[in-house]
């Protein structure tokens, strides 16, 4: 089930705006997660890094592959959530204790985040990504 309030990269990670707040909040799909299996490592930036929509923030590597975590805003990185990097079971819980970064988003946010799937799009993109494997 994905989540009807957040915004979705083809990349698979997802945006949680909060209105009244230029903070969003950023991980990836559950879709991602069971894709990627035995997660053996993440790396995420330092609170206060840049972060540009669009472009690598961090790295998640599993036992099949490493693949570039992006991030669907640019601003500024305010929290790290650094139990990701510790506990990679928390990334089973993908929308809530499995969230990777906070970011303080810039003026260019509302049109970067128009530029994302909403949930219904995402599932919809999804059933493509099936059908290719």
């Amino acid at each position: 089930m994905v989540p009807s309030d957040l915004k979705y990269a083809e990349s698979h990670e997802w945006a949680r705006a909060q209105s009244g707040s230029d903070v969003v909040t950023v991980g990836i799909t559950d879709f991602a997660v069971g894709e990627l299996g035995d997660i053996v490592f993440v790396e995420l930036p330092q609170v206060g890094a840049k972060v540009t929509a669009g472009a690598p923030f961090g790295v998640i590597e599993s036992a099949k592959a490493a693949v570039d975590l992006n991030s669907p805003v640019s601003g500024q990185v305010t929290e790290v959530n650094a139990a990701v990097t510790q506990d990679f079971d928390l990334l089973k819980d993908a929308y809530g204790q499995g969230w990777m970064i906070k970011v303080k988003a810039g003026a260019g946010a509302p049109a970067e985040l128009a530029k994302l799937m909403a949930a219904q799009q995402y599932e919809i993109f999804l059933q493509g990504q099936a059908h290719k494997h």
